[in-house]
């Protein structure tokens, strides 16, 4: 196994279990999944951003802009909490990517839990994806794939244990099937 990868030993169902889970995503398709030409358009312009939050703002300024390329764009006091900074990236198509930090709290590290962010996928080119792969590589930051058999993506974390993926892929097209125009 190449050296940038990471074993994760997670639970998988088998058996009877897997079946009924298998029959149960099925059920949810036939009952929820209405073909395209009957769904409606969604009630919102898309997502303004998405918020999260970081050990340390620097340290996640330097990791976003400097070494993944996402321009910071705002850098303020969070209004919410005092001495708390409230930070946003561009992260193309009209999108940001923000965080919070707060001062004086002991955060646990990353677990991935119910309500938790399991990843945030990222569109980008093959070529952008080439040379993400030679970054994470030559700057030691383990990640998963492309040599799992899923090619176009690449799993890793952040400095806060924030899952990410780099998938080329275009925005609106999901394991080579558009899904939305």
């Amino acid at each position: 196994m190449p050296d940038h990868v990471r074993e994760v030993a997670v639970p998988q169902p088998a058996g009877k279990e897997l079946e009924d889970i298998r029959a149960r995503r099925e059920d949810l398709r036939k009952r929820y999944l209405r073909p395209e030409g009957d769904r409606p358009r969604s009630t919102v312009r898309g997502v303004h951003h998405l918020a999260l939050i970081c050990r340390d703002t620097e340290e996640t300024i330097r990791f976003y802009q400097e070494f993944l390329g996402f321009p910071l764009v705002e850098l303020v006091e969070n209004r919410d909490y005092a001495g708390s900074n409230h930070f946003f990236f561009d992260i193309g198509n009209h999108n940001l990517l923000g965080f919070f930090d707060f001062p004086g709290h002991d955060h646990p590290a990353f677990t991935e839990t119910i309500g938790g962010v399991q990843h945030l996928a990222i569109s980008i080119s093959a070529e952008q994806f080439e040379a993400a792969k030679k970054k994470l590589e030559q700057a030691g930051i383990n990640y998963l794939g492309p040599d799992r058999g899923v090619m176009d993506s690449m799993y890793f974390r952040d400095p806060n244990g924030i899952g990410l993926e780099l998938y080329q892929e275009e925005l609106g097209i999901f394991d080579g099937h558009r899904i939305l125009d």
